[in-house]
């Protein structure tokens, strides 16, 4: 390689590189969009965060790992769910973002389902969770699942004491068998404060980019935080197996949250760097008798920007 071709190289990897670090930085700012009033008040109700840059060289080394757990899975033909659980607004959606942003979306899936149909409600509780498990050499992060029984549906009263009842009584052995399967089964619950519960909702109320993320349901678990309370923590009593045991992630500071997940998480498989064979590319085939065709304009996106 000559050395025009080579600084031409290095150019082009450190302008991928900054794209890459935009890309972060465009997820971080989605944080930053406050009114200043509200700005103020989250500032004083805080302690300092992990530095910026300490964080963003943490985070990408940690994605970096993931890309090997995640090659690893597909070389393995491991099978792996985990669940990402919490109140409303305790930050769940911001590590599933953090973890799927570099890998592979046809073999890291997120799940995240509506509310079940008229249908649905008529069938076997799981049975609208089965058809998005994994298959060999898959991952499958289920942003809220089938505990929506032992918390919104059961302080919401969108399940009778009956059902709240029998599903306590199946859930242990429905993920039992998840694990005999061959699944490898990961269970997250992201615990926040009640203070900052509200400080976020506040923050959602007052910037317009984040206004659709409340809805009346989550108006509602401010008014029956008590309530979801006490349905969380019989959660864990009934539900904290062996075979698929709970793990508590401190939500309040979100940096830190992503961050200690993911390490967390990289922990409970035994991945390991899979050899590849080695990539070239291939030379292109010129044809003399090939003419370029001249599309026409009105195919064009207009260049705006």
């Amino acid at each position: 390689m000559d050395d025009d071709m080579e600084h031409g190289a290095e150019d082009w990897l450190g302008a991928e590189l900054a794209d890459s670090l935009d890309e972060t930085m465009e997820l971080e700012l989605e944080d930053s969009v406050l009114s200043m009033k509200i700005r103020e008040i989250y500032r004083k109700s805080h302690g300092p965060s992990i530095p910026r840059p300490e964080y963003f060289r943490s985070l990408l080394h940690l994605q970096s790992e993931l890309i090997k757990l995640q090659d690893w899975v597909v070389h393995s033909g491991e099978k792996v769910v985990i669940l990402f659980e919490g109140r409303d607004s305790a930050g769940k959606g911001g590590v599933i973002k953090r973890i799927a942003q570099r890998l592979n979306p046809r073999v890291v899936r997120t799940v995240a389902l509506p509310a079940p149909s008229d249908r649905e409600k008529t069938q076997w509780y799981f049975q609208r969770y089965v058809p998005h498990l994994p298959a060999g050499g898959e991952i499958v992060l289920f942003d809220r699942s089938w505990y929506n029984r032992a918390g919104v549906e059961r302080v919401m009263g969108f399940a009778t004491i009956a059902q709240v009842e029998q599903f306590f009584q199946d859930v242990p052995e429905f993920e039992r068998m998840l694990v005999r399967s061959g699944i490898r089964l990961v269970k997250y619950w992201f615990s926040i404060t009640d203070e900052e519960q509200q400080m976020r909702f506040l923050m959602r109320i007052h910037d317009p980019l984040k206004q659709w993320k409340l809805s009346p349901m989550d108006l509602q678990s401010r008014v029956r935080w008590e309530q979801y309370t006490k349905a969380k923590e019989e959660m864990f009593a009934r539900t904290n197996i062996p075979e698929a045991p709970w793990y508590i992630v401190a939500g309040n500071d979100k940096k830190r949250a992503r961050l200690n997940c993911i390490d967390h998480l990289l922990t409970l498989f035994p991945y390991a760097e899979v050899p590849h064979d080695e990539i070239t590319l291939p030379s292109r085939v010129y044809n003399s008798d090939y003419e370029r065709a001249t599309l026409p304009p009105e195919l064009y996106v207009p260049e705006k920007h």
